[in-house]
């Protein structure tokens, strides 16, 4: 892909400059791409509908095409326009969670591109809880397709500043609305195949589903090292979410998780690397490291989400060779902090 200059745009969510949000949304009915915030991660957005917008989505990722895309709508009604088998689950999940971190997996109709989704007949949908990015879906027609704005496999972006690290050159605009709130991706659920089934753990978690549903199913691959053969939705499939550093996760409870990160510490230094640690507040001062991040408080699965992508993204900018990160607890939103940390370690766990 050929260099270009990216524009980058701040942009205040409480006093939306719509100049730049109709620049924004003529740039996507060029067939342009645009990065933007949503509450979860920042967007590379480009126009859903346009089967070339969807091929420079995957060209200025680097992402595999059989990856499929998120179509982001800023209402409800949109749903039908892009599929002619809204199940009635749909309906009930976007009263009580949209706008919002959750998305829904239907199946597509002839208007949506399989450019789009991945090959596949289904398509996955959602309407994020961020003024800027619905403002901005509304100007670009209605139907963003937009995974992650990072280079493929890298941290997901939290910041501006991420985006243009991996993006510039590549993309036309950047909307900077500052750090995102929640900080992990949504979640996912696939309603085309009998019972509903979380797909990718997020901020919306199978217990708030099954109080709106009944019986909500979870995928077995979300905490395993294994893959789907044609991925369904985003992150089933690829090493994602993954620093350069070779990494590795500690788990146990808190005094083993010290005891093991110190001595791999030790072990580590007398090959000479340099040894990053990524872990809690409450063993923070507890253990030995060249480069310490702390996550915060591991009994608040919000904080640790919300600094996880940031905390991944330094350790690549202060060149750490390997890095030991502590486990946290499956349950609940959990599930999701746990899900992004075991896919970014390759699913390398440590219990000894």
């Amino acid at each position: 892909m050929c260099d270009m200059k990216t524009r980058f745009e701040k942009i205040d969510s409480n006093n939306i400059n719509k100049d730049i949000i109709n620049e924004a949304g003529d740039i996507i009915k060029a067939g342009g791409l645009v990065a933007f915030p949503t509450e979860t991660v920042y967007g590379l957005g480009g126009d859903a509908l346009n089967a070339k917008s969807s091929e420079k989505i995957y060209a200025a990722k680097g992402r595999p095409s059989d990856n499929p895309l998120i179509v982001h709508i800023d209402n409800i009604d949109s749903l039908k326009e892009i599929s002619d088998d809204v199940p009635d689950e749909a309906y009930k999940l976007a009263d009580a969670f949209w706008p919002g971190p959750l998305t829904m997996i239907v199946n597509k109709n002839e208007k949506v591109p399989k450019e789009t989704t991945g090959g596949l007949s289904t398509v996955a949908i959602r309407m994020p809880d961020d003024e800027i990015a619905l403002a901005f879906i509304k100007a670009a027609g209605g139907f963003i397709a937009a995974p992650s704005a990072n280079t493929s496999g890298r941290p997901s972006p939290t910041l501006a500043e991420h985006v243009r690290d991996d993006l510039d050159g590549k993309i036309e605009m950047i909307l900077d609305g500052g750090q995102v709130g929640i900080g992990v991706e949504s979640t996912i659920v696939d309603l085309t195949e009998g019972t509903p089934t979380i797909l990718r753990p997020g901020y919306v978690t199978q217990e708030m589903l099954s109080k709106v549903l009944g019986d909500v199913d979870t995928d077995r691959t979300i905490l395993e090292g294994t893959f789907a053969a044609k991925p369904k939705a985003p992150g089933m499939k690829y090493r994602h979410y993954a620093p350069k550093a070779s990494m590795s996760l500690i788990e146990g409870d808190i005094e083993k998780i010290v005891s093991v990160m110190n001595s791999r510490y030790s072990e580590a230094k007398s090959k000479g690397l340099k040894v990053g640690i990524m872990c809690s507040s409450q063993i923070f001062d507890k253990v030995n490291g060249d480069v310490k991040k702390d996550l915060g408080n591991r009994e608040d699965e919000r904080e640790i989400a919300h600094n996880l992508y940031k905390v991944l993204r330094e350790f690549d900018e202060e060149d750490v060779d390997i890095i030991y990160g502590e486990c946290f607890s499956k349950e609940g939103f959990g599930q999701a902090v746990m899900n992004r940390l075991l896919k970014a370690a390759g699913f390398t766990v440590i219990s000894e």
